[in-house]
């Protein structure tokens, strides 16, 4: 017999069956019997989707058709509209252009609108507007609602017609007015405004307004009148005419499958989007979906179905059994290989027989390199091999640490680390021992932790230990000693009764019952608030223990002990030579202030000399001459009395400049009282008035009214003011200024600096200023720009200011570009009503002294 020819089509058909053979083959047996459970059910599915396929395609088809259908029946329609609107546009325009030729009257128009009313019934109403809105003439239609006539002789409104009336003005073309909704009854009309142009200038237009529904009923063609429900709409979607489709069945309408309704629109030209022409299908037919055929074909496709399934579940409980041996294994080797701890099984001859993922990743070799092999193992370091020899021999024999041991153990790459091995019998299914179990760790990032924390501990020690400060902590409530440290050791023992006396003489012991807070704020334990206290708030006290005769600076502040309960630390740093100092540099100071008093004075001898010798002179005079006169026998008794009270008042004014002086001389130690500002400016005004006057210097001043009082020390205030004008009449000397242009002024004046109330003092002069180098050094000690000056005048000002919490500041004066002076200004604040009802206090309890 002959073989027939290979088709020419085999090879494409073979090969996609060898390849299906070949992937088949591949796979595992489990794979294959999980295919082979899973191809009934995907028998199903492609059974099911290939009919709703084919009966989409076949639905789809036919709403394809309907709608093309549906499409170019509404063009047809629109077209029709369109014409029958650009016919009647024609006729109004020709009417307007008679009108603008001026070739057409008022009865004429009015004729001529009623042939077209009566010829067209769309047309209701023509009327002829003029350029100033006013209706000329009007022809309507006997339909037309009285509401929408317009008579001869009207204005336009405001409204639409009047703005279209504008715009057919401004733009000279027609103009359509889209068609609004109009409450009531009567019927929206579509307007059209035809402009009147006489030889170019605008003579109003012609406007025309046509019925919607008779557009829609006359315009529209029968055919698709019958076939489609058509109605016109404006822009918004508000129905104008014609009667829309009712809405289908609610209960249909929540199905997810429901049919979209077949309708289309096309906007209505040349009235543009303002007026839509819809047309809407009758559903003529149940579809496809309603026959016969589709419903034989689903009740054949539902017991084929059903046969699939029931194939398919029976293949799946035959696979369950092995689905779960499967999950079971995956889940133990997944979980071996999730854990970081390395695990090694040995048989009983030593031979490693398991390794997990995380002990290749520790080690670097893999588990085919490792698995079959005896010691020594590859990872053991040469160092040591003998004492892991060892350590592998009581495994072995079952001698095995409970708590583990520590090894070190070498990577592949050749590095170190530490881990502990933990080694359990590995016993089978029938009890019996088949090998050993060991679980590794790696512990040198824990090993490397803990040398760090030792290292930091005994560094924290060492700098607590050689710290110069006393530093104890306790708990509340209790006499434990929690820490203590070298210097605190060698000073109170150790013991906790000098961590409790620093408390208690610090006043630092937490206060139960506070007047001002309730039960909310304070809790059970010793009166304690609830507040957290181990925030950053400590308190400095500084205390005198007579037992070491030192001086201590005590800070304390909560904390959270390690255990968890709360305790107090108190720091206690000897402050003794800084006591000291400090008492040293305040003598100091008050020997060099009464020493810049004395100098002052000293350097205003000659001018208290001749201040003094004025009222001594003149008690010369008087008593000289009481006695030339009482020798004469001229002398009567008010002449004698009037003498007398002259010589007592100079002998007074005598005693005030001495008692002043004496005052400002003597002065020790400084006393902060309640003083007035009138007070020592007039005292400090009189002592430096002697030395202006002597070197030829004017000397005004000026103070506030009803100035508030300070606390100062009175005489110290003086110094420095007296110190300030006493320069300021130098330095004018110094400038050998004009006598019209020597003066010192003295003003004190309320001021506030940083928002606190206070009194500042100015000292101006007239002198040649500071130079800018001069003014940067001038507070210094031991700074003088004079010759025989010692350089602490200015700096005792300084000081004394500070020590009252003021300041004290220096410019220079200009008068132009030219330096016309120097102004030295300080600040007080003013008394607290504390610091005033204190003043008070002591005032009564001080007895007074009387001269």
């Amino acid at each position: 017999m002959d073989t027939m020819p290979p088709s020419p089509t085999a090879p494409s058909v073979a090969a996609p069956i060898r390849w299906w053979r070949n992937w088949w083959r591949g796979l595992s047996p489990t794979r294959q019997d999980r295919f082979a459970a899973l191809a009934p059910l995907a028998a199903v599915l492609m059974f099911l989707a290939a009919i709703v396929a084919a009966f989409w395609y076949l639905r789809a088809e036919e709403v394809e058709r309907e709608q093309e259908a549906l499409r170019r029946d509404v063009e047809y329609a629109h077209q029709r509209v369109r014409l029958r609107l650009l016919e009647r546009q024609e006729q109004i325009m020709r009417i307007a252009r008679d009108l603008s030729n001026q070739d057409l009257a008022r009865v004429d128009f009015v004729s001529r609108a009623e042939i077209l009313i009566s010829q067209y019934p769309e047309l209701q109403a023509i009327t002829w507007i003029d350029e100033r809105r006013r209706i000329r003439a009007s022809q309507a239609a006997p339909t037309l609602g009285s509401g929408q006539l317009r008579m001869a002789g009207e204005v336009l409104k405001p409204g639409d017609t009047a703005d279209a009336f504008g715009l057919a003005r401004d733009l000279q073309q027609p103009v359509y007015v889209q068609p609004s909704v109009i409450a009531g009854d009567a019927a929206p009309l579509l307007q059209l405004q035809v402009p009147l142009n006489n030889q170019g200038r605008f003579g109003g237009v012609v406007l025309s307004e046509y019925s919607i529904d008779s557009l829609l009923r006359y315009g529209t063609p029968t055919e698709v009148l019958a076939r489609y429900a058509v109605t016109l709409l404006d822009d918004k979607g508000h129905l104008l005419a014609g009667t829309p489709l009712g809405p289908r069945n609610k209960a249909s309408q929540l199905l997810p499958w429901k049919p979209r309704a077949n309708e289309y629109e096309v906007p209505v030209s040349p009235v543009g989007n303002g007026l839509t022409l819809r047309a809407q299908a009758y559903r003529t037919s149940l579809g496809m979906v309603g026959s016969g055929l589709f419903w034989l074909v689903g009740t054949l496709s539902g017991m084929t179905a059903w046969m699939l399934i029931a194939t398919w579940r029976h293949t799946r409980r035959r696979m369950r059994t092995q689905e779960a041996l499967v999950a079971e294994t995956n889940f133990r080797r997944a979980m071996e290989n999730s854990i970081l701890t390395g695990m090694r099984a040995l048989d009983l001859e030593g031979r490693i027989s398991y390794v997990n993922a995380a002990f290749c990743q520790m080690t670097g070799w893999s588990a085919q390199e490792l698995v079959g092999l005896k010691a020594p193992f590859p990872y053991w370091p040469e160092s040591d091999l003998e004492t892991l020899q060892a350590k592998l021999r009581d495994e072995l024999s079952g001698n095995t640490t409970a708590g583990g041991f520590q090894v070190r153990v070498k990577r592949k790459s050749g590095t170190l680390f530490d881990a502990r091995l933990y080694v359990s019998p590995l016993i089978d299914a029938h009890g019996q021992q088949t090998g050993w179990m060991t679980s590794m760790t790696d512990i040198t990032e824990p090993n490397r932790i803990r040398a760090q924390l030792s290292a930091s501990h005994e560094r924290f020690t060492i700098v607590l230990e050689s710290l110069d400060a006393s530093v104890s902590v306790a708990p509340l409530g209790s006499e434990e000693l929690l820490f203590a440290n070298k210097l605190y050791r060698q000073w109170f023992g150790s013991h906790t009764g000098g961590h409790l006396q620093l408390v208690a003489q610090a006043g630092m012991v937490p206060i139960s019952g506070k007047e001002h807070s309730g039960m909310d704020d304070e809790d059970g334990l010793m009166g304690l608030p609830t507040d957290p206290l181990t925030s950053a708030r400590s308190e400095n006290t500084e205390i005198y223990l007579t037992e070491l005769g030192k001086w201590l600076e005590v800070r304390s502040r909560y904390l959270n002990w390690v255990d968890g309960r709360l305790a107090q630390m108190v720091i206690a740093t000897d402050i003794t030579p800084r006591r000291l100092a400090e008492e040293q540099a305040g003598r100091q100071a008050e020997r060099a202030q009464s020493v810049s008093r004395l100098i002052t004075m000293g350097e205003m001898a000659s001018s208290l000399a001749h201040e003094l010798n004025q009222p001594l002179t003149a008690i010369n005079n008087y008593c000289s001459g009481l006695l030339l006169r009482i020798q004469n026998g001229q002398l009567g008794e008010e002449a004698l009395l009037e003498t007398l009270q002259k010589t007592a008042h100079q002998a007074q004014r005598a005693g005030q400049i001495i008692q002043h002086i004496r005052s400002f001389v003597q002065k020790s130690e400084p006393n902060r009282t309640l003083a007035d500002v009138h007070s020592m400016v007039t005292e400090a005004v009189e002592l430096a008035d002697i030395e202006l006057r002597r070197r030829n210097v004017r000397l005004t001043h000026h103070v506030a009214a009803r100035l508030p009082p300070v606390m100062a020390d009175t005489i110290l205030i003086e110094q420095v003011l007296v110190n300030l004008m006493k320069n300021g009449a130098e330095a004018i000397e110094h400038a050998k200024r004009p006598p019209p242009n020597r003066s010192v002024e003295l003003r004190v004046v309320p001021r506030q600096v940083d928002e606190h109330d206070g009194v500042e003092f100015s000292v101006c002069d007239t002198g040649r200023g500071l130079a800018p180098e001069v003014r940067k050094r001038l507070f210094e000690a031991f700074f003088s720009t004079k010759e025989e000056g010692m350089g602490m005048g200015l700096n005792l000002c300084r000081s004394i200011v500070e020590s009252h919490q003021g300041r004290m500041d220096v410019e220079n004066l200009y008068n132009g570009l030219e330096l016309a002076g120097c102004r030295f200004t300080f600040w007080l604040p003013l008394a607290k009503p504390a610091d005033a009802a204190a003043t008070t206090v002591a005032n009564e309890q001080t007895p007074r002294m009387v001269a």
